[in-house]
């Protein structure tokens, strides 16, 4: 009799299967778990959402419609007359803005009276929302900015709008016109100092290795790239101008030639190109007479020209060799970053609190009843809904006008005009994927706390 039995025909000992089990068990697994989790938490995450999404509430079915809305009013009215043109400034300051000069007037171990008080008046003269400064900040704090004069600029250009604070002034009261102006400009200064002081070792260490740095080579003198900024920035405010409250006046004057402004910025731009960047002149006449087609045409539709325009400036950076391919990479590089979190901030935004005027998932009734008087959770209500919320230019002023005739108490209207335009959910996306998390959370604990702050002391006096 044999000493090991066989299994079938196979002749292998039940032994030999045993020791074959016993490694089998002792190798480890082939699957990836890690790997495996988040996408499958994705899925059924999605999978879920999707099958109890409650399609029979009309508040739900109102609150989509009115997010798709809000991204279509966003695309319509700021991402080719705003964004596209702040994506091209932010490429330009990539590209033509020295390293040295950036450091020299907002490093990190710049003279701090300088470099804040540059921070807050370039970003000001914009005038533009808290998601048009967004590709602007991100070409500053890439070229060598330190944190604190970085984050007064991305406040300041939404906050501190002279336009803005005009409109309040008139149509809200000259009482909170002036504190929105010296508080936004408080509020640029201070929080940037506050950053720069929370975060002070990283920026010292920015400091230390900027001193090691070779001075880069300035292939342009400046009052030329003084000029080209200049330009820009005047067609990006020209194509913007919003149209005045009140018919008649200088404001008034400025938005019936708006377009014809541009166009003149337009002309201009491409004039430097042809002289500096070595575009060829009958690329620019044949760019110009594209653009002049649809104007004189459709000249109810100053979209069609301006998008014709876009892309004709567009074709003269990439077909010319040198700088204007560049300028064209690193303006792509902001805009693939910063577009796809805006869209999508949009659209949450626009599902939770709907547009202005309408309602999404939050009733406006709660909100106007949580910010009346003068409390510090009315204030701070206010500052936390304004900072989450999206304002477009301008329009938070007639937005306040109608919450205050609901009852919003003074210091709560201040609180959201604080916090309100200078964050927004789509701002804070991009703002994180730019600093980091942390940063990002403090900066937005920063504004919510001195806007509520503010928000108690002038309704305590008025």
């Amino acid at each position: 009799m044999s000493e090991t039995l066989s299994l079938g025909n196979n002749g292998r000992s039940l032994d030999a299967s045993y020791d074959e089990n016993k490694e089998m068990e002792a190798e480890p697994s082939q699957i990836d778990w890690k790997s495996i989790i988040k996408p499958l938490s994705l899925i059924v995450g999605g999978f879920l959402l999707i099958f109890f999404l409650p399609m029979e509430s009309g508040r739900f079915t109102n609150a989509v419609i009115e997010s798709l809305a809000l991204a279509k009013w966003y695309a319509q009215e700021h991402v080719l007359l705003c964004l596209v043109p702040a994506f091209f400034i932010a490429g330009a300051v990539a590209v033509f803005v020295s390293q040295g000069a950036v450091m020299k007037y907002l490093g990190a171990g710049a003279n701090k009276v300088l470099s804040y008080g540059v921070a807050s008046v370039s970003g000001s003269v914009l005038a533009v929302c808290s998601c048009t400064i967004l590709p602007l900040f991100a070409g500053i704090w890439k070229r060598g900015a330190g944190l604190g004069p970085a984050i007064a600029f991305l406040y300041s250009g939404p906050a501190i709008n002279v336009l803005a604070i005009i409109l309040t002034a008139r149509i809200l009261g000259p009482e909170i016109g002036a504190a929105r102006a010296v508080g936004a400009i408080i509020f640029s200064i201070v929080i940037g100092l506050f950053m720069h002081l929370m975060f002070r070792k990283e920026e010292e260490a920015k400091a230390a290795a900027a001193m090691h740095m070779p001075e880069p080579e300035v292939e342009r003198p400046l009052w030329q790239t003084t000029l080209l900024f200049a330009v820009m920035v005047g067609l990006l405010v020209s194509a913007t101008w919003g149209k005045p409250e009140q018919a008649g006046g200088f404001w008034s004057a400025v938005f019936a030639v708006k377009w014809l402004l541009a166009g003149g910025f337009a002309a201009l731009l491409g004039i430097l190109m042809v002289r500096w960047m070595r575009v060829r002149l009958y690329k620019l006449i044949v760019a110009i007479a594209a653009v002049l087609m649809p104007a004189v045409l459709l000249p109810q539709h100053p979209l069609i020209a301006f998008s014709v325009g876009l892309v004709a400036f567009v074709s003269l950076l990439t077909t010319t060799r040198g700088e204007t391919e560049t300028w064209f990479t690193a303006s792509w590089d902001f805009a693939k970053q910063i577009l796809p979190l805006l869209l999508a901030g949009v659209l949450v935004a626009g599902l939770l609190l709907g547009q202005p005027g309408s309602e999404g998932l939050i009733p406006s009734a709660w909100i106007s009843g949580l910010v009346g008087g003068n409390s510090f959770w009315a204030n701070l209500f206010a500052s936390v809904v304004g900072a989450f919320m999206y304002f477009a230019t301008l329009t938070e002023v007639p937005i306040l006008q109608g919450l205050i005739g609901a009852g919003m108490g003074k210091g709560p209207a201040l609180a959201l005009l604080l916090a309100g335009p200078a964050l927004s959910l789509p701002n804070m996306l991009v703002i994180r994927s730019v600093l980091g998390t942390k940063k990002t959370a403090v900066f937005v604990l920063l504004v919510v706390v001195m806007a509520t702050i503010s928000g108690l002391i002038f309704g305590h006096f008025f």
